[in-house]
């Protein structure tokens, strides 16, 4: 068929007797054309749990009416690990899912979207999780790299718990939720609940019109790190997490960078282009963990601060002024402020730096297949002296007083850019790339 119609609306109505549906066409003509209805809920997913360590590699998955993926049920992608361990998915063109593109979460069981839909309701959900094998030994620990994954109307990569020590990496996704063909919760490029040591690292995320990562309740060790993240409606999303979460090195310029429901998070050496939300308060119950584990400790609310801006470059239209009211500290430290970024006005703010004359002016370039980020750089940035982002110098993760750390409980020790060169031990630079000289500079970065 010459035309995707998998980009224009359709729709249908049931009744008892007839399936009636309605659908775009534009230019084309069905009657003289092949149409595709779809009506397959998976293309790649074994029939039960517990199915590990599988490799799919180098396929086009395609058009699959996958169904929608709740937290709180079964979720079924486009291809799917159906609550198992160690698979391995490379290499792929995963695209137009009618709800999400890979599934890497829960199981299905009798208890599936009943009372389920408050905060009482998930913690039941995890409380069978635990007794249907959620640990790190059992279930995730996954490997999703080097896919590109698009127009799905829900997620791209979707998984509630299953996800947990997985790595998702150098995956490009794109156009999720496109044509807002559903309401409510759950869209984004990823969405994860139980992300515990999960990385998502080197992905370019752009076009999701809902987030480009929603990391919601317990992302406990989570790293976001080294991702380029543009033209989403948000780039991140942290919902009622407790920490210790790290968001590092990232290149974030949506119009909205970060929406923040969460404590316990440390951003170090990241560009933000755009504003930072904040809510302010969130009365949900929701659990932290052992460390570096699945196992719940106890429930906490939810309010705002106990965040830690190390090291950032804000620019253009970046305004970090929510966080005037939170009500957990809040530590700003080795920032710079360019033209048009907007401030925090905390007392606990100390060494950052506004070069309020300079506009850095932040553009990025398609040149062929690469993406290239322009932008002006300022090398008397690096005149004032800052720490390496380490274990010891970021402080704890207050409600689960816990340190931040790599995910195998090793000190972590920030020492390289977002472009993998080794970043100076003893006046590392603000941002996502070490600083080399002054003027406007072109980096591909893609």
């Amino acid at each position: 068929m010459a035309k995707r119609l998998s980009h224009y609306k359709r729709w249908g109505e049931v009744d008892s007797t007839t399936t009636t549906i309605w659908a775009q066409f534009k230019n084309a003509d069905p009657n003289k054309e092949m149409a595709e209805i779809n009506v397959r809920p998976t293309v790649f997913y074994p029939d039960k749990p517990f199915i590990n360590f599988i490799t799919v590699s180098g396929f086009t998955m395609e058009q699959a009416a996958t169904n929608w993926a709740p937290p709180t049920a079964e979720q079924m992608g486009l291809i799917g690990t159906h609550w198992s361990r160690g698979w391995i998915i490379e290499n792929n063109i995963i695209e137009y899912s009618k709800c999400s593109g890979i599934s890497l979460g829960k199981y299905g069981d009798d208890h599936d979207n009943k009372n389920t839909q408050s905060a009482k309701g998930y913690v039941g959900t995890i409380e069978r999780a635990l007794a249907f094998g959620w640990n790190k030994g059992t279930i995730g620990g996954h490997i999703v790299r080097n896919n590109t994954i698009a127009y799905c109307e829900q997620t791209g990569i979707v998984g509630s718990m299953g996800c947990s020590f997985s790595t998702i990496e150098g995956n490009i996704i794109h156009d999720i939720y496109v044509l807002r063909l559903f309401s409510g919760a759950e869209m984004a490029g990823i969405k994860f609940h139980g992300a515990v040591d999960v990385q998502i690292m080197n992905n370019h995320i752009y076009r999701c019109l809902s987030f480009g990562i929603w990391l919601d309740w317990m992302a406990q060790g989570a790293q976001i790190k080294k991702n380029l993240m543009n033209d989403n409606a948000t780039d991140i999303f942290l919902e009622v997490d407790h920490g210790p979460m790290l968001i590092s090195n990232n290149i974030l310029l949506s119009q909205t960078n970060l929406l923040m429901n969460s404590s316990g998070a440390a951003f170090a050496y990241n560009l933000f282009g755009g504003k930072i939300g904040v809510i302010h308060y969130d009365a949900r119950l929701t659990p932290y963990l052992k460390p570096h584990s699945t196992y719940v400790a106890a429930l906490h609310d939810n309010p705002s601060g106990n965040v830690q801006f190390i090291n950032n470059v804000f620019a253009d239209g970046a305004d970090v002024s929510k966080y005037n009211n939170a009500l957990l500290p809040v530590v700003f430290d080795g920032n710079v402020y360019t033209k048009g970024a907007v401030k925090a006005g905390r007392q606990d703010i100390s060494g950052d730096m506004a070069d309020s004359n300079l506009d850095a002016s932040v553009d990025l370039l398609q040149r062929g297949e690469k993406v290239v980020l322009e932008m002006t750089f300022d090398k008397r940035w690096v005149d004032r002296k800052r720490k390496t982002v380490t274990t010891e110098m970021l402080s704890k993760a207050i409600v689960p007083g816990l340190p931040f750390e790599n995910v195998d409980g090793s000190p972590l020790r920030i020492d390289t850019d977002y472009a993998g060169e080794r970043r100076s031990i003893e006046n590392p630079s603000p941002g996502p790339f070490e600083i080399k000289a002054s003027g406007r500079q072109k980096i591909e970065v893609w």
